[in-house]
């Protein structure tokens, strides 16, 4: 919402047509968040004579007004009248006196650029008399209008004078001059002129202006000019004005000729640029002024309209600076940083033409040669003698000495309004001695580094464009009309403003050229590079300068980045890879980050650009020690694993480990949560070792075996089917029979988890044949017992117990009360079928020797298949007591497979008990758990109970929907439970539809 009344009244910029509604709004408005008396209302509407029914007529015009505003909020009726809520910005009379008491301020103090930007941005306000057409002439002007009106007089005056001081003299004159016709008698205009004429070489027309003004105040008030008009006649006979005939520096380079994207970023960069420097922090805070306003022109009735912006019986307001002005430079500086070829240079030099209007005394720039080919960066006292040269300096008298130079620099730019762009910086101490002290002037720096150093910067990274970005570039660079389907060009650049360009360059200078087919040279990675070089632009030749302004441990990461050629890294994997400590390895990788080389996506975690991969992976074929350092790395990955799965599922609790020997020399976990965090952020790490390496390296047999329990814990089953797979058939491969039974193993738990039974038991027959070769007993042992369990869940009842009589068998002759305890739990659930009570009578003995183990996870399995066996009893209650331990054995984030059964359970017999609300409470967590994981057999389940709990409620059409969903994600995988949800959807009446 926008209102106006410096001028005719507006509402959004539009005028209002309403006689009486245009008199409502500007009473309203006039007194803004205040209530208004309904007396003074009609006063405004009717003048001394009121109708009758002024009353219920302004209700009415209340009631248009509201409908206008479109707010209903906006009026509200607050006794003894109504009040107009109006949001900071939204008047125009409140936006002008802020940007004059800001104005005021700055004057107070001499910013002189701060005056004239904020007295610029007051004065663009004016539309003409304020409150036009609300009053009639005859009646006087109100005292609002006269205030504005002066205060207007006032913005000019420390216009003028602000021009005047940052010697803008040209372009002022003849506003002043129609200014001195319209006010005969406004001393500060005639002394402004005055000044203008005679800076510009006009001496004698200055003196005609004096002696005009004169004659008018001797013969019209009988008093002489005030002393601010004498001091200037004095300037104007004292010498003529020195002029300078130097045009103001503009050295900009053309900027890019087709710059696409960044609004944002230009944004921000061009309000960084152009920033106030006396930006009020919250709310204006007035404070009593300390010194009368300079060059006032003897007018000590100007000070009333002052006084008159901050309110009754207020005093002169000045702005506040920041409350600590120290850390914030005078001068606004902007830092552009990214990696090579992101557009750094690009952006600003984009930027720094759009602003050359806003800095008039010139627009100077140095290529500092930080990250230049073949070039040593640029030494500060060069930069300087160049700058300086530029502004007028004679070389002779250019000092010798850095810190004389930049004083000479300051002093000669304090005065001017004047934008240095310093491009492609090697640091900040580079940078620091050619920064400006004048407020009027603005810096922006392009460097890889971020230069952290450089204490109040406004800093602004580049990343990689936008897919949209990225398209529009390649056609406005290429002028082809690509269509949508260059996205995978696009992609294939990374986004590189550089890269970008190159590709546009190709499809340009070739017509037979077609994307597809660019698109398809650019993906063979190896040799992407190859294809991103034309004339003088090159992204390898970037890259390479920036490797080569790296220190030797720097580069050697960047190197062995490549070797390994992972999604992300962190500093204790590549330690490994360069041989050193942990110390050199994270200055290294920082160094990296620093030039942009490698982002660090979050602590101690880092990534390289598509593009700057596939340059390392180019420097470590060329490394000798890549193989070994790959691993070196992998043998720190295994044992990591390693460590995990000992935390996760410990031995001593759980059973024997399922984890192999010592691999390497990676350091053990504090607790549980870290081994955890670190085992889900390497999902991607491990997959892309697997897939890379499992053919060529046995260590990654390890390293996937020793995964498992995290991936189990954390219901992964999706990935653990994967990485055994490929183990598998690089075991095959290899003919290490010990990894193909490992793998065979594990792939057919793998496959249980994910309720893939018919699989899991022919993987698991698989590897029972060859641990009984190999003569692993206890291996053969488990093997037994989980064929059992498997029967069992086919409905093969005989041959499961077959199964497991030989397993348990085998267990109690290697003295294995663990093995056991899982065959009395296996046991159990085979007598459901027969005998729920029996069943019971061996889940409580698998629970006994769970607790005498110390075993959670047998704790919680036998709580949980004692909550089933309830179920099947219809014992409702008690069911739910083991259900509710079995879930706090776990806890939120224990063994998912073991909380998706128990959760399962618990919110079967919640609904039988008509506890709804925490059955749906909890059946929706875990719904949103398994869709999380790719868990299909527990959202089937997890379905199938939501379907009960839709009907029992009675929304059976809310009930079907889950079972055929249910269905869907059941198909293939447990019988049983698919055909439990089968017959739950049959049973459905079309009465209950209806």
């Amino acid at each position: 919402m926008r209102f106006g009344l410096l001028g005719p009244l507006t509402v959004r910029g539009e005028a209002v047509g309403s006689g009486k509604v245009r008199s409502l709004l500007a009473a309203l408005l006039m007194r803004p968040g205040r209530v208004v008396p309904c007396e003074d209302l009609k006063l405004a509407l009717w003048g001394d004579e009121p109708p009758a029914s002024a009353t219920a007529s302004l209700h009415n015009h209340v009631a248009r007004l509201r409908r206008l505003l479109g707010d209903e909020d906006r009026v509200r009726a607050v006794p003894p009248g109504y009040v107009l809520r109006v949001d900071p910005g939204e008047l125009d009379t409140q936006v002008f006196e802020a940007h004059a008491r800001v104005a005021l301020a700055a004057h107070n103090r001499g910013d002189w650029p701060v005056v004239a930007e904020e007295s610029a941005a007051a004065l663009a306000l004016w539309r003409g008399a304020p409150l036009g057409g609300l009053y009639d002439p005859a009646d006087g002007e109100p005292a609002l209008a006269q205030r504005l009106t002066e205060t207007r007089l006032l913005v000019l005056e420390w216009k003028y004078e602000a021009e005047l001081r940052l010697g803008r003299h040209e372009a002022i004159g003849p506003e002043l001059a129609a200014l001195t016709t319209e006010f005969p008698l406004r001393e500060a205009f005639h002394r402004q002129l005055m000044l203008v004429l005679h800076r510009t070489g006009r001496q004698a027309e200055a003196l005609a202006v004096h002696q005009r003004l004169r004659r008018t105040l001797v013969e019209e008030l009988g008093v002489d000019p005030g002393p601010a008009v004498r001091e200037a006649h004095e300037e104007v006979l004292r010498e003529p004005a020195a002029r300078t005939g130097l045009p103001a520096p503009a050295q900009l380079p053309p900027g890019p000729a087709h710059f696409t994207g960044r609004a944002h970023v230009v944004a921000g960069l061009r309000a960084a640029l152009a920033r106030r420097r006396c930006e009020p922090v919250g709310p204006v805070v007035p404070q009593q002024a300390t010194g009368a306003v300079r060059d006032g022109a003897g007018r000590p009735d100007a000070f009333a309209a002052l006084a008159a912006l901050a309110g009754p019986a207020a005093p002169v307001a000045v702005v506040r600076t920041t409350a600590a002005p120290a850390a914030r430079p005078s001068t606004p500086v902007a830092v552009v940083t990214g990696m090579a070829g992101v557009g750094k240079s690009a952006l600003a030099l984009h930027v720094a033409h759009t602003l050359r209007e806003d800095f008039p005394d010139g627009q100077l720039y140095v290529n500092l040669r930080g990250a230049t080919p073949g070039l040593t960066a640029l030494p500060p006292i060069q930069a300087l003698a160049a700058l300086l040269h530029a502004l007028g300096v004679d070389p002779r008298q250019v000092p010798d000495t850095p810190d004389a130079a930049s004083a000479l620099l300051r002093s000669r730019l304090a005065p001017t309004r004047t934008l240095l762009v310093l491009d492609d910086a090697a640091s900040a101490a580079q940078v620091r001695p050619l920064l400006p002290a004048g407020d009027g002037c603005a810096v922006v720096v392009t460097s890889r580094s971020p230069l952290a150093a450089l204490d109040g910067a406004a800093r602004f990274p580049l990343t990689p464009m936008t897919a949209a970005e990225s398209l529009g570039l390649l056609r406005a660079v290429s002028g082809r009309q690509l269509a949508d389907g260059a996205a995978r060009l696009v992609e294939l650049c990374g986004r590189l403003p550089l890269a970008l360009r190159v590709t546009a360059a190709r499809l340009a200078a070739r017509h037979a050229l077609s994307p597809d087919a660019l698109a398809g040279l650019l993906d063979a990675e190896d040799g992407r590079l190859d294809h991103l070089e034309y004339d003088d632009l090159s992204v390898r030749r970037s890259l390479a300068v920036a490797l080569g302004a790296l220190d030797s441990d720097a580069a050697l990461a960047l190197r062995r980045l490549g070797a390994l050629d992972l999604p992300s890294y962190e500093v204790p994997v590549m330690a490994r890879l360069m041989g050193v400590t942990e110390a050199r390895t994270g200055a290294a990788l920082d160094r990296l980050v620093e030039v942009a080389l490698l982002e660090e996506i979050s602590y101690g975690r880092y990534t390289p650009h598509d593009l700057v991969r596939d340059y390392a992976r180019e420097l470590a074929a060329q490394d000798d020690g890549r193989e070994s350092a790959v691993e070196c790395a992998l043998r720190w990955y295994a044992e990591s694993a390693r460590q995990n799965g000992l935390l996760v599922s410990p031995p001593d609790r759980e059973g024997p480990a399922r984890v192999p020997d010592p691999v390497g020399d990676a350091a053990p976990f504090p607790d549980l949560a870290a081994a955890l965090a670190w085992g889900d952020r390497e999902v991607p790490a491990v997959l892309t070792l697997t897939e890379r390496y499992a053919h060529t390296s046995p260590t990654v047999f390890l390293l996937v075996r020793a995964y498992f329990s995290h991936l189990q814990y954390r219901g992964r089953y999706g990935a653990l089917r994967h990485l055994n797979r490929f183990v598998l058939t690089a075991a095959r491969a290899s003919g290490d029979r010990e990894a193909q039974a490992h793998a065979l193993s594990d792939l057919a738990g793998a496959n249980f988890l994910a309720s893939r039974i018919e699989e899991s038991l022919a993987l698991n027959d698989e590897a029972t044949a060859l641990w009984e070769e190999l003569g692993e007993r206890r291996r053969t042992q488990r093997a037994l017992a989980n064929r059992g369990m498997l029967l069992e869940r086919l409905g093969r009842h005989a041959e499961a117990a077959e199964a497991l009589e030989r397993s348990i068998g085998l267990a109690r002759e290697l003295d294995d009360a663990y093995g056991e305890a899982i065959i009395l739990s296996h046991l159990g659930n085979l007598h459901e079928h027969t005998d729920a009570r029996v069943a019971i009578g061996y889940h409580e003995r698998s629970l006994a020797a769970g607790c005498r183990i110390g075993s959670e996870l047998l704790a919680h399995t036998a709580h949980c298949n004692i909550g089933y066996a309830l179920i099947k009893l219809g014992e409702w209650a008690t069911a739910v007591g083991h259900f509710e331990e079995a879930r706090r054995i776990l806890g939120e984030h224990g063994d998912w497979h073991g909380r998706a059964q128990s959760g399962v359970g618990l919110v079967r017999v919640l609904g039988e008990l008509g506890r709804t609300e925490a059955a749906y409470a909890t059946c929706a967590v875990l719904l949103d758990q398994a869709i999380e994981r790719c868990d299909s057999y527990t959202e089937g389940l997890a379905r199938r109970e939501y379907g009960r709990l839709d009907r029992a409620a009675g929304r059976p059409a809310e009930a079907r929907a889950q079972w055929e969903r249910a269905l869907a994600v059941l198909e293939g995988r447990d019988g049983k439970a698919h055909g439990e949800v089968a017959a739950l959807l049959a049973g459905l009446t079309c009465s209950e539809l209806v």
